[in-house]
This record gives structure tokens, C-alpha cells and sequence, in this order.
């Protein structure tokens, strides 16, 4: 799975709306704004404030993305890590992240293997390399704190 290196608010944006369903109409729909307001907040455009981080965060909930999250992490050298719901974890789960991070870091040796096959890696290329290793961390990340949440011994329980 190839995602976007977005690098502004409205690179974010722009991403949050081509995943929603529905688009910039359904978007502007569930926020109760007019699709010229929910425009002009979207992209900033004609003066307006850009859309608040609880309309964003609304957004992405409805389509199932991360892209703020992982924007404003970035900003900071960092990467951000969605935390399982224990109370939907099981085995099965644990396996399906399992497969998501093989998965992604298989991308990141796709990424090295295809940068070196010229003999060096460009600074383009890095950044892709690095990117994908991001989201390899961050997938692996999140499967250990699922396997620790999973299998946690619980107060009271023999261990």
C-alpha cells in the first residue's frame, strides 16, 4: 500500500477529501456547511480559517484515514501509532497486523531495491525509503502494543 509523503495542511486536506466518500460534497454534508464555506475552510482559500482539528479528526474517522495524525507527527521527527481497542483484539487481529507489517516492510525493500538500481540512492528516493520505513515502524509498533494488550495478565488471574 503506497501512501503519500504530505508534506502541508492542505496536501492533508486535499488526501482526507479524495478518501472521503462522497468527496467535497459529502464532506461539506457532514460537517452542516455549504460547499463553498467547507471549500473556503478546506483549502484556506478567500481568508477563511483552515477547518478545526475536531472537523478534520471527524473526517478521517468517517473514511478510516490518519493523515492528520501522521502530518503533525512528522512535523516533529516522529510517526504516529493508532492504539488497538482491547476489546476488539483476538488472535485473528494480531495476525492481520501481522500480515500489514510484513506488508510494509516489504515496501521498504522494494523502495531500497528500486533505488539502487542506478547504484545510489537519490534524495528523492530516500525520502520515499524513509517514508515507507515510517509506516513500517508505526505499523510494527502498534502490533506490539496490541500483542501486550492482548495477552496482559489481568489483576486477580493466576499468572
Amino acid at each position: 500500500m503506497k501512501m503519500p509523503i504530505l508534506e502541508t495542511r492542505k496536501e492533508v486536506m486535499s488526501e482526507i477529501i479524495r478518501s472521503y466518500t462522497g468527496g467535497r460534497e459529502g464532506a461539506a454534508t457532514r460537517l452542516g456547511m455549504k460547499l463553498k464555506k467547507f471549500d473556503n475552510h478546506a483549502y484556506e482559500s478567500a481568508g477563511c480559517s483552515p477547518l478545526s482539528d475536531a472537523h478534520i479528526y471527524m473526517l478521517e474517522q468517517d473514511c478510516g484515514t490518519h493523515h492528520f495524525p501522521n502530518y503533525v507527527a512528522s512535523m516533529y521527527g516522529g510517526l504516529f501509532v493508532a492504539v488497538a481497542d482491547p476489546e476488539t483484539l483476538d488472535n485473528v487481529e494480531l495476525y492481520a497486523r501481522s500480515v500489514q507489517v510484513s506488508a510494509k516492510r516489504g515496501c521498504v525493500d522494494q523502495a531500497i531495491a528500486k533505488a539502487l538500481e542506478d547504484g545510489s540512492i537519490s534524495e528523492d528516493e530516500a525520502e520515499l525509503i524513509l517514508n515507507a520505513h515510517n509506516l513500517h515502524m508505526a505499523a510494527r509498533h502498534a502490533e506490539v502494543l496490541a500483542a501486550i494488550d492482548l495477552y496482559r495478565a489481568k489483576s486477580g488471574k493466576a499468572q
